[in-house]
């Protein structure tokens, strides 16, 4: 099933997409004792197997009764408040291009840059440390700063560079510690496309003390995710979807989930060590290779619409908002 959270005007509201592409209201289809385990996103995903069971039978049985057009309703994040965010740097490509940007970009505010250039690369410093090809590495997010499908998202007034980044997101289904790697599937609930916008001078600035982006990353509607999350049944391998970018319709990069360096399966299990996952927990799978500005030299405008498409889970549009200086 495709599960998106909406409003048509009556508030945040569950639906799963029909056949036709409309949605259907689950709650409003339900029996009023059944109605609480879909009264949001969460409630439906902590419901577990009985909730999912209850939403596949409404929406097979659904004739018409309170259905509506995808183009009458305001696409909500499908998860509007996650449990939390962890995005991983999974993506060898993306992470080896843009340590090359940034040398370059050191390198140019140097008097001689070719020379600064050679100095740097040859000194190890812009390599990829060892440790990450043996662990993933991530960083929380800022659960209260979700945006949805077709959503503005507002121009921090600090920055002057926007940037976009090409990911998507399993969602944590069942508490669990201590997962191991052979069980961690079972964990996941779904998918949904992640568009985790950089302020990038800023996360520029947050990274001279290597404690990982801050205000670069913190930024109301700065956390896209949608259309919808996708269950994982409909999913048969997270492992081979081919992804792609695109800005005015413009193809600004392509990429495949196979170019991640762990699997979601490894990432529960790091992080389970000894720490409980929750249901509505969303773990990012990091930019894809090609996936971001700083990587393709293109960065976003006031205006343009970006659009991230990732196999099998569909497409995550959203404009940008004018500049707020």
């Amino acid at each position: 099933m495709k599960l998106v959270t909406f409003d048509a005007g009556q508030g945040e509201r569950v639906g799963a997409v029909a056949a036709d592409g409309s949605i259907v209201d689950l709650a409003a289809n339900a029996a009023e004792a059944a109605r609480p385990a879909l009264a949001s996103m969460l409630a439906l995903i902590e419901g577990g197997e009985p909730a999912l069971d209850l939403a596949r039978d409404l929406l097979a049985r659904n004739r018409g009764d309170h259905r509506h057009a995808a183009g009458a309703v305001r696409y909500c994040p499908p998860l509007p408040i996650p449990n939390s965010i962890r995005d991983f740097s999974n993506f060898e490509l993306h992470c080896l291009q843009a340590l090359e940007t940034s040398m370059r970009m050191r390198a140019a505010a140097q008097p001689d840059p070719e020379a600064a250039y050679t100095r740097f690369k040859t000194s190890g410093a812009y390599d990829l440390p060892a440790s990450w090809y043996e662990r993933p590495y991530y960083f929380k997010g800022n659960r209260m700063t979700c945006s949805g499908h077709e959503s503005t998202i507002r121009w921090p007034w600090f920055s002057t560079t926007m940037d976009y980044e090409l990911e998507f997101a399993a969602i944590i289904g069942k508490r669990g510690v201590d997962i191991g790697v052979e069980d961690a599937a079972d964990h996941i609930f779904g998918y949904t496309i992640y568009n985790d916008f950089s302020a990038r001078d800023e996360q520029v600035r947050d990274q001279q003390f290597r404690m990982g982006p801050s205000k670069g990353k913190d930024f109301d509607t700065g956390n896209a995710m949608g259309p919808w999350i996708v269950t994982r049944d409909e999913i048969a391998d997270a492992s081979t979807l081919a992804m792609e970018s695109r800005i005015n319709g413009e193809v600004q990069g392509r990429g495949n989930s196979s170019g991640m360096q762990f699997s979601f399966e490894q990432c529960i299990a790091f992080v389970s060590r000894a720490e409980t996952l929750y249901p509505g927990d969303v773990f990012g799978s990091g930019t894809a290779g090609n996936g971001c500005g700083f990587e393709t030299g293109r960065y976003l405008e006031p205006g343009d619409v970006i659009e991230l498409e990732v196999e099998g889970i569909g497409i995550l549009r959203n404009r940008i908002g004018d500049r707020r200086i």
